[in-house]
């Protein structure tokens, strides 16, 4: 697995870690059944306190997205979905809509702003 870190972004390692994470299992980087590299080992690959590694690997495992086995070790969720659908669906709703709020403040049409919308589902 291979993570590009941004170490001057204002967006946490953690949540860095996180969302490649999702991005390569929506894109079909990341398998379902596929190993990832333990919480040391990812850790001392790419150069961060093991902690971090391990918040975004619990908040994925939270979120549905991986598992964690003892014998097994982390391994990419069968089928990946969130512990509540209704809640996940609201917190999307909510970040789109703080999207479009900056769009629109900054004079985005609205019809680029969701041809932007399709572009990042598209290039999944």
């Amino acid at each position: 697995m291979l993570l590009t870190l941004d170490l001057q972004s204002d967006v946490p390692i953690y949540q860095q870690i996180r969302q490649q994470v999702i991005h390569g299992i929506a894109s079909g980087r990341l398998a379902p059944g596929e190993s990832l590299p333990s919480v040391r080992q990812l850790a001392a690959d790419i150069g961060v306190n093991l902690h971090t590694v391990n918040k975004a690997y619990q908040m994925l495992r939270d979120d549905g997205v991986l598992v964690i086995h003892r014998q097994r070790g982390v391994v990419v969720s069968e089928k990946p979905k969130p512990p509540d659908v209704s809640t996940f669906r609201l917190s999307v709703s909510d970040r789109l809509e703080q999207l479009a709020a900056e769009a629109k403040t900054f004079g985005v049409p609205e019809e680029e702003f969701c041809a932007l919308c399709r572009d990042a589902w598209q290039s999944i």
